[in-house]
């Protein structure tokens, strides 16, 4: 594949969504990028950053609000008709046969069925199905019918491949061996598409597939860096090229943006520092991993050993970072004073340096401590709470928000919630002072 012809171009483009109350929810601000022939481009980016809803926009599927997304210089009204998807969850049919499935596409499309079934019979063969064209998805394992997904789409002789993370719901081995079966065909002459774009959250697979890796920040949506890959098919990620990609990586998704400021969460509002989804458990378990490790390891390592993708630690990590247990310096996790007594206490003194760290760090439990402080009553009604974070949130991140807020103050016992009466009462005022590192 050696064509530099242009496919797509997304510019400018702003996505909004209307929220359960009728406000707006901004998800994709001023996005543009190029998708051309001959190139795998990876979208990557923490969960929220819009990595799927911009790849429903380039097939046409989501329009924007704002900017354009043409295919070779005309703008988008409706789907692309020169894309074709690959989904994480598979998407069959489970009353049709695999062959069937696969000819799905081509039926939708007006095509006879003599050639629909010539053409699905050659990319099931192609994919590695042949023999299992009367199979339903039942009798399939999810590799096979992960297998069935890329046939679909393959058999529409598409220009360009989309892909929403379509490894992500296998096994660690299944997936390999997809991804290494897919370089395999994009490397022939004969691959039916000339662009594949594929949003992933795992930084080692970005590096594996892409020529190109957007990564995407968050709260909206837009681009914060583009990363060239120029190494040989096929990586070695054992290689010191490969491992020095994965970590300028795994800096730019875990680190601050240039030219940003970030409040310090003592200083912060709830809403301008939000509360990552994290369990008082998981952020027990990563600090006791990393105290294990001497207080100091490599994120990839401390991923593979929980056998999670970076994407599924980060809520963790950040809620560590926000509590001052963890520091993130470039690609490694670093240990705190405060974080090693939290990770080395028994029990009790656990829950103490939680609560104090909580009560002083983390601006939406200090700012119900402070509410319950000034009722006279010790006791205020969650949706008191929630409607107070639907002015920065969406209503289901606000429930979020309150629902975390509500599990780290009860284990630190600041305060407590009945669910019949929707209640946040606290006993006694809370007085710590702050621990820093």
């Amino acid at each position: 594949m050696s064509s530099n012809e242009l496919l797509v171009s997304v510019e400018n483009i702003d996505k909004s969504f209307t929220g359960s109350a009728g406000d707006e929810l901004p998800v994709l601000e001023n996005v543009t990028l190029e998708l051309r022939a001959g190139e795998i481009v990876a979208l990557l980016g923490r969960s929220g950053s819009g990595k799927s809803t911009l790849l429903r926009m380039i097939a046409g599927l989501i329009a924007p609000t704002r900017g354009s997304v043409r295919y070779c210089g005309i703008e988008l009204n409706g789907a692309n008709p020169s894309t074709a998807m690959v989904f994480q969850t598979f998407a069959l049919m489970p009353w049709l046969t695999v062959q069937d499935n696969v000819e799905l596409g081509l039926a939708a499309r007006g095509v006879a069925p003599r050639h629909r079934r010539e053409r699905a019979l050659k990319a099931i063969d192609m994919i590695g199905l042949d023999g299992f064209e009367s199979a339903y998805p039942k009798e399939l394992s999810g590799g096979m019918r992960q297998r069935v997904g890329f046939a679909r789409a393959l058999v529409l002789e598409p220009a360009l491949l989309l892909m929403d993370e379509p490894f992500s719901a296998l096994d660690v081995l299944t997936a390999e061996n997809l991804r290494n079966e897919l370089m395999s065909l994009w490397a022939t002459e004969h691959f039916p598409t000339k662009g594949i774009c594929i949003v992933t959250h795992n930084i080692e697979e970005a590096v594996l597939l892409a020529d190109r890796i957007l990564v995407l920040g968050a709260n909206p949506g837009h681009i914060r860096d583009e990363i060239h890959v120029d190494l040989p098919r096929s990586r070695d990620r054992k290689s010191a090229p490969f491992d020095i990609a994965v970590d300028r990586l795994y800096e730019l998704v875990t680190g601050g943006e240039p030219g940003t400021v970030e409040l310090e969460p003592t200083e912060a509002t709830p809403t301008a520092r939000p509360l990552p989804t994290a369990s008082v458990g998981g952020i027990a378990g990563l600090t006791e991993i990393l105290y294990a490790k001497g207080g100091r390891a490599d994120l990839a390592d401390i991923a593979a050993v929980l056998t999670f993708e970076i994407d599924d630690l980060l809520p963790i990590i950040d809620a560590a970072t926000m509590l001052d247990f963890v520091r993130v310096e470039g690609g490694n996790l670093i240990g705190t004073p405060i974080g090693k007594e939290f990770a080395t206490s028994d029990i009790q003194r656990s829950k103490q340096i939680f609560a104090r760290q909580a009560h002083h760090r983390v601006p939406l439990v200090r700012t119900i401590c402070q509410a319950l402080a000034s009722s006279s009553t010790g006791k205020l009604r969650a949706g008191f709470f929630r409607d107070l974070l639907r002015r920065g949130f969406g209503l289901d991140d606000a429930r979020q928000q309150l629902d975390t807020a509500i599990d780290w103050g009860r284990y630190a016992e600041l305060y407590d919630y009945n669910t019949t009466s929707d209640t946040i009462t606290t006993d006694q005022e809370v007085n710590f002072r702050p621990t820093t590192s």
